[in-house]
């Protein structure tokens, strides 16, 4: 027999899955790293140093979106979109994954403030599910779009012969524009103007403080 799930239960859910994204072992990725068979070629320690700040502020960011989903599936109305935003969750859990193991390897730190981006990230994705399905599926476009150019942009940042950070950022914009697509199809609204341009400003405030904390 089955039953269904209260609005406590899945609370519960979601309080047990912060537990596990910031303080329990790395997730078990779905897809293996696209950097597994690509040696790393970067020895120069300035560089590394580089792109250990982009690949922490990459790994806040996955952070971040794990806490988004979870946020606006507590608060999904419909429970099809509360399934789809879930489901998006772990399939973020392969980019917080191979972003945590390159930091590892190029023996920097993840954001000391990790605590912060999600708790600010899920009480922005439950207040987005509140105000309706469309516009929670919106709201994923949108940061996935800017994502997207994010990622290109670090892109055009790294250094040149670090490979294994570039398979992966290569393979999380694939990911994140397949995930805007989604949410549109799904029937996500577009966002007003003044949306867009708070989420790009609130956005920079992460990655510029992430890169170094």
């Amino acid at each position: 027999m089955t039953r269904n799930l209260s609005w406590l239960d899945h609370l519960v859910g979601q309080l047990d899955s912060a537990l596990h994204t910031l303080a329990g072992p790395d997730p078990t990725p779905g897809h293996p790293s696209p950097a597994a068979r690509v040696q790393d070629t970067t020895s120069d320690s300035s560089q590394r140093a580089l792109t250990g700040q982009l690949m922490r502020v990459n790994h806040a960011g996955e952070i971040s979106a794990q806490a988004l989903y979870q946020g606006q599936a507590l608060t999904a109305r419909l429970p099809g979109v509360r399934a789809a935003m879930e489901q998006a969750a772990r399939e973020e859990n392969d980019h917080l994954n191979w972003t945590a193991e390159r930091l590892r390897e190029l023996g920097s730190h993840q954001s000391y403030l990790n605590p912060i981006w999600y708790a600010g990230s899920f009480a922005i994705g439950a207040i987005v599910g509140i105000a309706g399905d469309k516009w929670s599926l919106g709201f994923i476009a949108e940061t996935e779009h800017q994502v997207v150019a994010h990622l290109n942009d670090h892109l055009a940042r790294l250094p040149k012969e670090d490979e294994k950070s570039r398979a992966i950022l290569e393979q999380m914009c694939v990911d994140e524009a397949h995930h805007a697509t989604t949410a549109i199809a799904a029937g996500g609204a577009s966002l007003p103007w003044p949306v867009r341009r708070w989420m790009r400003a609130t956005s920079k405030i992460m990655t510029s403080v992430a890169r170094w904390i």
